[in-house]
């Protein structure tokens, strides 16, 4: 099965990218992810499952600790049984 993720992490500072912004950035890039591109206000990946899965635990992990206050997160199944 694969997924697609997309998330954010807050709080927003326009003028200079947060920690927690660039810890999300290091964790995605570093993943087994395909398909990952990371913005100012959206980040989406995609990638097998167990990749995503394992991607988004140390995601909301470090993110918490680099000081996110707030992870919006949507994650889709791209293909596979229930997929679309």
């Amino acid at each position: 099965m694969r997924l697609r993720v997309e998330f954010t992490t807050e709080p927003f500072d326009l003028d200079e990218a947060p920690a927690h912004a660039l810890v999300a950035r290091e964790v995605i890039e570093a993943a087994d992810l395909d398909a990952v591109d990371v913005g100012p206000f959206g980040n989406t990946a995609e990638g097998r499952a167990d990749a995503v899965l394992t991607a988004l635990d140390a995601l909301l992990r470090k993110t918490l600790e680099a000081g996110a206050t707030r992870i919006s997160l949507q994650v889709n199944v791209i293909d596979g049984e229930g997929g679309r």
